[in-house]
């Protein structure tokens, strides 16, 4: 029986467990939950602002989800078309880093260490400049700019980094306060600690900060996150949710003792939703879950066209296994050596949808009966279960 995500985020507040960790789906309610949670732990009361509403660090809560990084937003400088600058909404967290634990270092090395080490963020200092011919004081470290160092003190113009970049930029801020929160905290008398702000904090809620990252930098990012987890010698308790099996798996490789518990988080037909506890004695097989998914669409009728993506997730955990250098030499191999270019023109397309609707699109009768062949030799073939 199904239920609501405000009842999945109680589930999760009562359980005593230092670590939880959520796989589920991309579209799923991930971070939706976590704002259910966030509501669960700190209620919103008459008086709250939308400047409130949107701080990272809420009392009893710190939390990264998409929500985050709207606190980051690009003045592109379409007037003068040579300055793209990312910004800052104003808030209290970044404030703390930037301003008062001078944490700028610290990020601008951690984000190299993700994407590249010569693509570096220049912070503003403060300034005036003339709008609509008032002068207006902007703060420092609310600016940012990006460019290339290429070395002997060269640097290329500012550019408008990719929004994977941005995505990283903004997890290695979060990630610089979560080290200093725990850090605070792992001081046992408040009266020693160097700020009391985070002396109510409770829990860290983390959705999915691995989205643009290669295979490589996603598991140096999830060790390095249990590790700074695994450091904290408070009471904090941390949930992670993620739609990145590597990711779910590499953390639960790291997180082996009972403090530790995990779960597959379902949405239902109906809507409603299911926290399916999995056992921690061996990390979750994907595959497996994926093709029992399959399994049960063609057997109550419902195969939809997200389920090719099942397929070529498959496909490619299978080929990275097996040591191949893409998951079309997994389709050559069980199609006996000639594919159709309609089967892997349908993995793509159905795959990479731009638009949500096609998600759910019914398919053709050609499309069920490619869709079942192709499950059907990948059994056969690789003696799946």
């Amino acid at each position: 029986m199904g239920t609501s995500l405000t009842d999945i985020a109680q589930q999760l507040r009562d359980n005593n467990k230092k670590v939880q960790l959520l796989y589920a789906f991309n579209g799923t309610g991930k971070t939706r939950l976590s704002r259910e949670f966030k509501s669960l732990v700190t209620p919103k009361v008459d008086g709250d602002t939308e400047l409130e509403e949107s701080e990272v660090v809420s009392k009893k809560i710190l939390y990264y989800n998409a929500f985050t990084e709207d606190l980051f937003y690009w003045d592109n400088d379409l007037q003068n078309d040579t300055e793209p600058k990312l910004k800052i909404q104003p808030n209290s967290f970044t404030r703390w880093i930037f301003e008062e634990q001078g944490q700028d270092r610290n990020i601008i090395s951690n984000f190299q260490q993700y994407t590249d080490e010569k693509l570096t963020p220049h912070f503003n200092e403060e300034y005036i400049k003339n709008e609509d011919g008032k002068k207006i004081s902007v703060g420092a470290f609310t600016e940012i700019a990006f460019s290339y160092e290429r070395g002997n003190d060269e640097r290329s113009d500012n550019i408008k980094i990719s929004k994977g970049e941005e995505s990283n930029f903004v997890w290695c801020v979060f990630y610089s306060l979560l080290e200093q929160v725990i850090d605070v905290l792992n001081v046992v008398e408040q009266i020693d600690r160097e700020t009391n702000q985070f002396d109510q904090l409770e829990y860290v809620f983390i959705d999915d900060p691995v989205s643009s990252l290669d295979d490589n930098h996603l598991i140096e990012l999830a060790v390095n996150l249990a590790q700074l987890i695994k450091s904290s010698e408070s009471n904090l308790k941390f949930i992670i949710t993620t739609h990145n099996p590597l990711f779910y798996n590499v953390l639960h490789n790291e997180f082996k003792n009972g403090t530790f518990k995990k779960y597959l988080l379902k949405k239902n037909e109906d809507g409603e939703y299911e926290l399916v506890t999995q056992s921690n004695d061996s990390p979750f097989s994907y595959h497996l879950f994926l093709k029992t998914e399959i399994e049960k669409a063609i057997e109550a009728g419902k195969l939809k066209k997200y389920h090719f993506n099942f397929i070529r997730n498959i496909l490619e955990k299978t080929s990275t296994f097996l040591g191949y250098d893409n998951w079309g030499e997994l389709l050559f191999k069980i199609t006996n050596g000639n594919p159709r270019p309609y089967e892997a023109r349908i993995i793509n397309i159905s795959s990479h949808s731009k638009h949500s609707g096609d998600e759910v699109a019914e398919l053709s009768d050609d499309d069920e009966r490619v869709l079942q062949y192709l499950l059907k030799e990948i059994k056969k073939t690789y003696q799946f279960k």
